[in-house]
């Protein structure tokens, strides 16, 4: 699945327009790689978004959305200094 409909599917990012900016921009990464809006995402990949002062870091669950599931493990948030 590509990146930028895997953060919107996923509910990480609301927009898939949003998405593709922020994957634009350098601001997310899968594991460890800066990555394009057009990356494929693949099952246990860890991506990690630059969203303003916050840095989000997730393990890729299911690439299928389930009712009531998240798609993805929240691994770490934490604030930019």
């Amino acid at each position: 699945m590509r990146l930028d409909k895997y953060l919107k599917v996923a509910r990480l990012i609301k927009r898939r327009t949003v998405a593709k900016e922020a994957a634009t921009k350098d601001k997310v990464e899968i594991n460890d790689k800066v990555a394009k809006p057009s990356s494929t995402v693949k099952e246990n990949d860890i991506i990690t978004l630059h969203l303003g002062l916050k840095i989000i870091k997730v393990k890729v669950i299911s690439l299928m959305p389930r009712k009531d599931e998240l798609m993805y493990e929240l691994l770490s948030e934490e604030k930019r200094p």
